[in-house]
């Protein structure tokens, strides 16, 4: 450390040492030395919190350190979606500093303001929200999604973004071929539903989509406000109703059958049910939501493939342990189970 003071040893992944050297000349009024805690929650890339010596909090994202997957796990992508939300109506961590160099730490990284908030990763974390609170968080976290939705692309900085062939396509490709790539135990299933996705597509706008928009992803303040959208990754553009048909595919009610999933925070009485967060986001949007079923559909086959690909690389040994590799062992059953749903959502809709 520049101060001559040695780091404390860094967790899987991190070089305390050249990260600590980096980070204090890189992220003004960052004192060192520094310390590093992974933080749990995340199944894709990895992130750490990092305290320096004055109790400063940070936040560093890096790729897991193996099995990354193709045009997967790319900070740089991460790091200029955050820098573009700065400033607007969609509120983000502070973006801090990005290290393209892989010799620090064996991958890109990028850091940014540590956000102390709510995460509703789980009931206990809804059951801190008061009744008031949780109406609010959820119009709140509808508020932040329309005013993504409204930002232009090429206004933001992004227009190099914007893909010219349909989102759908593009993102039915990806995820069959990583689906492939994970061995997924079902995969007859997976390519049965994106069979049925791919000769479905509905007409599709384009613009900022946040890819896993989910409770989950926010940081609440006490009063239910969001905080900060996290997690990035997946950010490209696309059709706003892909983020919307997301968020109600991961939002559990309370008198939703038992299945592979646990119960989560959204069931929690006092949330609103996925109806009104749809009737809320069409009505502040003037967007039609005619199309939502599809893109729902297409959320829950997404899903389970994205489930097989975390589920092989926590096998594998590719992220370092925050006490999920035995919950990724028992996964299969939801990857199959979210197949299923999309496939039964879909026939229902070729049934009207």
């Amino acid at each position: 450390m520049r101060d001559g003071r040695a780091a404390v040893p860094g967790p899987p992944g991190i070089d305390a040492d050249r990260v600590g050297e980096w980070l204090a000349s890189h992220v003004e009024r960052l004192t060192g030395p520094v310390a590093f805690g992974l933080v749990s929650g995340g199944r894709s890339n990895l992130t750490y919190r990092v305290t320096d010596a004055a109790g400063a909090g940070y936040a560093l994202r890096r790729p897991p350190m193996g099995g990354v997957l193709e045009t997967a796990h790319d900070m740089g992508r991460e790091w200029r979606f955050i820098s573009a939300m700065a400033g607007t109506d969609v509120p983000v961590a502070q973006p801090l500093a990005f290290c393209d160099d892989a010799a620090v730490t064996g991958a890109p990284f990028y850091v940014m303001g540590f956000v102390d908030g709510i995460v509703l990763a789980d009931r206990d974390a809804a059951e801190r929200l008061s009744p008031e609170a949780k109406k609010n968080a959820c119009e709140s976290l509808v508020r932040v999604l329309v005013a993504l939705h409204a930002i232009d692309p090429h206004e933001a900085g992004l227009g190099d973004m914007v893909r010219r062939t349909g989102f759908a396509e593009r993102q039915l490709r990806r995820w069959r071929h990583q689906a492939h790539e994970s061995g997924a135990a079902y995969l007859p299933l997976l390519d049965e539903v994106h069979d049925l996705l791919a000769a479905r597509i509905p007409p599709q706008g384009t613009g900022i989509v946040h890819g896993d928009y989910r409770a989950g992803n926010l940081a609440f303040g006490p009063d239910g406000t969001v905080l900060a959208v996290f997690d990035w990754e997946l950010a490209t553009s696309g059709d706003a109703l892909a983020d919307l048909g997301y968020l109600l595919s991961t939002w559990q009610e309370p008198d939703d059958p038992a299945g592979a999933a646990p119960r989560g925070p959204t069931t929690v009485p006092g949330f609103a049910s996925r109806e009104a967060l749809a009737e809320r986001y069409a009505r502040l949007s003037g967007r039609d939501v005619s199309d939502l079923p599809y893109w729902v559909a297409f959320a829950q086959w997404r899903s389970s493939c994205i489930g097989a690909g975390v589920q092989a690389r926590y096998l594998a040994g590719h992220m370092a342990d925050d006490g999920y590799l035995a919950e990724a062992r028992e996964r299969a059953s939801l990857g199959v189970e979210l197949a299923e749903k999309a496939r039964a959502g879909l026939r229902a809709q070729e049934i009207r």
